[in-house]
C-alpha cells in the first residue's frame, strides 16, 4: 500500500516549479514500496510526484467519457429505435449524474456510421449486419438531442482510416463481406492489408487523393446534417503495427515533394488531413453561426528528449515515427480547438511516467488556441498491478491536474469501466474519483 506523505503549501516551492490554479491548502509526496515515485524516468531523476490533497472544481472544467462502439465496447446491438434510445440515454443519465459534462461517442467505428450517410454504410455495431440498421430511424440526430437535454456535450468520434482492426481473410475476401456502397469495398486499390495480430488489418491509404476527399465528404455530412459539438478524432493514423513499404506504390505516384522522405510524405498527408478538417469546419462554423469543436486524442507521446530538445522527458513509442502523427505540429499552428493525449500510463512507469508527460502536454500547449484535457485509462486499474492496483492511481492523476492551469479537465476511457466496473480496484478508484472529487453518483455502491 502506498505510503502518502502530507505536506504544508511552503514546502511545495522547494520541489516541482509549477504554477498553481486555485491551489488547495496541503499536498503530499506520492510513495510506491516505501520510496517516493520518482517524477520522471530519466537517470538521475531526483524530483518527486507532489500532488494536492483536495479536489477543486476548475471553471469550466471538462469532464468526458468516451463511448466505444468498435467490438460493441460500450455500446450493445439493438433491434428497435426503442432499444437503443433507451441504452443511449441510460449511457447520458448516468454521465450527468457522475458529474461529466461530455459524452463522446464513436459514430464511425470502421469505415461505417451510426447515422443516415450517402457515403458510409450503417455500421454492424448497430444491428449486427453492415448496411442494416432502422427505417425511419437516425441514431445521430436522438443522440445529439438527448445529450445535450441533459446538460452534456456530444462529441461525434470518427477512427479516419480503420477498415478492420482484424481478419484471417485475405483483403479481396474481406472487402467482398462489406456493404455494396462501403468506400473500401468500391475502392479497393486505396486499401491497405497490413500484417497484424495473425493476420491483416485493413486501412485507407493515407496518402491517397480519394481517401482524403472521402473523408472530407464525410465530415462535412456530420457537420452541415447534425448538431454535434465537435468532430473528434482518435490515435489511429498509420497503424501501430508499422505499415513497412507497403504504400510505396502511393508515394511514388501521389509525392509532389522531391526532398521528401516517405516517411516525411506520410507525416505530410496526415497534416494535410488534420489541417482540411479543421479549414472545413471552421468555414462551416463562419457560414452557418456554428461553433463546432475539432479534437484529437492521439497517443500521448509526441517524440522523446532523445529523438529531439523540444520532446517529452520518456523513453516509450513515438506517434511522430510510429503513426506518423506529427501531433505538437498541429498544436503549435492552432490546428485544433482541444487535444487529449492518451497518456494511460501511471505515476511509476517505467517509460512514460504521468506527471512529467502531463507536464510536458501543459508546456506544449502553452501560448497556443488549442485546449488541453487529459486522457486517463481507468481500463487498466485492476489488483496486483504496479501503480495502477492502487485505487488511489486514478483520483491522484486527476488532483495533478489541478497544479497546471492550462489543462482543462480530463477524458476517461471508457464507459464500461466507470459503470460497470469488473474488479474492486477499479470500483473503489471510480467511487473516489465522481463521488469523493466530483460530488457525484453512481449507479453502484
Amino acid at each position: 500500500m502506498k505510503k502518502q506523505t502530507v505536506l504544508l503549501l511552503s514546502t511545495l516551492a522547494l520541489a516541482l516549479p509549477l504554477c498553481l490554479s486555485a491551489a488547495p491548502n496541503s499536498f503530499k509526496v506520492l510513495y510506491e514500496n516505501g520510496k517516493p515515485v520518482p517524477y520522471s524516468c530519466l537517470a538521475g531523476e531526483k524530483r518527486q510526484v507532489i500532488v494536492p490533497t483536495t479536489y477543486q472544481k476548475k471553471n469550466n472544467e471538462f469532464r468526458g467519457a468516451w463511448v466505444a462502439t468498435i467490438a460493441n465496447l460500450d455500446f450493445p446491438k439493438t433491434d428497435t429505435p426503442y432499444a437503443f434510445k433507451m441504452k443511449f440515454r441510460n449511457i447520458v443519465t448516468n454521465l450527468k449524474r457522475a458529474g461529466f459534462t461530455a459524452v463522446i461517442f464513436q459514430v464511425r467505428p470502421s469505415n461505417d456510421a451510426f447515422y443516415q450517410s450517402k457515403y458510409n454504410p450503417w455500421s454492424r455495431y448497430i444491428r449486427g449486419t453492415e448496411g442494416y440498421a432502422y427505417k425511419s430511424f437516425d441514431p445521430l440526430h436522438y443522440m445529439t438531442a438527448e445529450a445535450q437535454r441533459q446538460g452534456l456535450e456530444f462529441h461525434a468520434w470518427l477512427n479516419p482510416f480503420r477498415v478492420t482492426k482484424s481478419t484471417a481473410l485475405s483483403k479481396n475476401d474481406y472487402l467482398a463481406t462489406l456493404a455494396p456502397n462501403n468506400f473500401a469495398r468500391r475502392n479497393p486499390e486505396t486499401v491497405l492489408a497490413v500484417p497484424a495480430q495473425g493476420g491483416n488489418m485493413l486501412i485507407l491509404d493515407p496518402g491517397h487523393p480519394k481517401v482524403k476527399a472521402f473523408l472530407l465528404d464525410t465530415v462535412r455530412e456530420i457537420v452541415v446534417n447534425y448538431n454535434v459539438d465537435a468532430i473528434h478524432f482518435d490515435d489511429y493514423f498509420y497503424p501501430y503495427e508499422g505499415i513497412r513499404n507497403l504504400d510505396a506504390e502511393t508515394y511514388r505516384t501521389y509525392n509532389k515533394n522531391p526532398k521528401f522522405t516517405i516517411q516525411d510524405w506520410r507525416r505530410s498527408n496526415v497534416d494535410d488531413l488534420v489541417y482540411s478538417v479543421s479549414a472545413l469546419i471552421r468555414k462551416n462554423n463562419s457560414e452557418k453561426g456554428r461553433q463546432i469543436q475539432f479534437g484529437i486524442s492521439p497517443f500521448g507521446i509526441w517524440l522523446n528528449q532523445t529523438s529531439t530538445k523540444y520532446g517529452s522527458p520518456t523513453k516509450g513509442s513515438e506517434s511522430y515515427f510510429k503513426q506518423f502523427a506529427d501531433t505538437r505540429y498541429w498544436v503549435k499552428k492552432g490546428w485544433l480547438d482541444y487535444i487529449i493525449p492518451q497518456i494511460y500510463w501511471n505515476f511509476s512507469h517505467a517509460k512514460a511516467p504521468y506527471a512529467a508527460l502531463t507536464d510536458w502536454w501543459s508546456d506544449t500547449v502553452s501560448g497556443t488556441r488549442t485546449k488541453l484535457y487529459i486522457g486517463l485509462g481507468a481500463y487498466n486499474l485492476k489488483p496486483g498491478t504496479s501503480g495502477w492496483g492502487n485505487s488511489d492511481e486514478l483520483k491522484n492523476q486527476i488532483l495533478y491536474t489541478l497544479r497546471r492551469p492550462n489543462i482543462g479537465g480530463v477524458c476517461l476511457f471508457s464507459y464500461k469501466h466507470l459503470f460497470t466496473p469488473d474488479n474492486d480496484v477499479k470500483k473503489e478508484a471510480v467511487k473516489k474519483v465522481v463521488v469523493g472529487c466530483w460530488r457525484g453518483e453512481l449507479p453502484y455502491r
